[in-house]
């Protein structure tokens, strides 16, 4: 008799909202949703639910949030009747013991095709490496880094104008339907564990705060990825001098034509979004008036 997934949810942000919803319409509701515990959000800072505490809590779905995986994490989360766990941009390590509970063991979404681009930006890491392909990869997970065995894989192109959100956006989309396909393989017996070749794994660096910061003279086509590459988050920026100290600005629009990265629009520190060629306006008249009145 074949036996039925029973399943758990790992996962945080916005974006695992579309894999739930999958999961549910296919007949695979998660019978818990393990999630990061609420924090802070906006600007009031107000405490605030991750949004797949949001969804399960309207689908009737149990959850929990620890602070740690500890053993108290542990009991609660064996009182649950799961046999496969479904890891999407959770945000936690896992260790060895969680990983062996559930009887199919644990798989994971990971945004690259694997082993390239293991780790924690494989999107962002693609675009800023000029590849013209990438993919999503369904591995069974092992204590090492996004090292585990491969139950599916699949490959896209990378848009020559894609960012980051929407190059995840569409990674998603894809990853959805191949992570259904991949539990009705595990459910049927189906599912083949390919191992991944170690000699051509490759890593995604933590991105940091100063990544996006730029010289506007450097080379245009590093420019324009690291654009799409950091247009959530941190943004490209650059510092210019004003009359009243040096302020950051954030290149919110940008294009590539003709071998050359073209701003369009930017947010001057303190002011609000305008055209570029506007703000190298507003300085050549600061330039001017402080010429003019050198004593303001």
């Amino acid at each position: 008799m074949k036996k039925k997934i029973q399943c758990a949810f790992f996962g945080t942000p916005e974006l695992t909202l579309t894999v739930l919803d999958e999961l549910a319409r296919n007949g695979y509701m998660p019978e818990v949703i393990v999630t990061m515990p609420d924090r802070p959000s906006g600007r009031k800072m107000v405490i605030a639910p991750p949004p797949t505490k949001v969804w399960a809590e309207s689908h009737g779905i149990p959850t929990l949030q620890p602070e740690k995986i500890d053993e108290e994490f542990l009991d609660a989360f064996a009182k649950y009747d799961v046999n496969l766990g479904i890891v999407v941009a959770y945000g936690k390590i896992l260790p060895q013991k969680l990983l062996d509970m559930p009887a199919w063991g644990m798989i994971n979404i990971h945004y690259s095709l694997l082993p390239k681009y293991r780790g924690a930006t494989p999107v962002e890491s693609a675009i800023l490496a000029g590849e013209d392909t990438t993919g999503v990869s369904i591995q069974k997970i092992e204590f090492k880094l996004d090292s585990g065995p491969l139950l599916a894989k699949e490959e896209t192109a990378i848009h020559h104008d894609e960012t980051a959100p929407a190059l995840r956006s569409r990674l998603n989309d894809m990853a959805k339907v191949l992570l259904i396909a991949t539990i009705r393989n595990i459910e049927e017996g189906k599912a083949r564990h390919i191992p991944q070749n170690e000699g051509d794994a490759t890593f995604s660096k933590k991105i940091k705060k100063e990544d996006g910061l730029v010289d506007l003279a450097d080379d245009p086509f590093t420019l324009w990825r690291k654009y799409k590459a950091y247009y959530a988050w941190p943004k490209l920026y650059f510092f210019k001098e004003e009359r009243d100290g040096k302020k950051r600005v954030i290149i919110t629009k940008a294009s590539f034509v003709d071998g050359s990265f073209v701003i369009e629009k930017v947010t001057p520190e303190n002011k609000k979004e305008m055209d570029y060629s506007a703000y190298q306006k507003s300085l050549k008249h600061a330039s001017k008036k402080g010429k003019e009145d050198p004593h303001p």
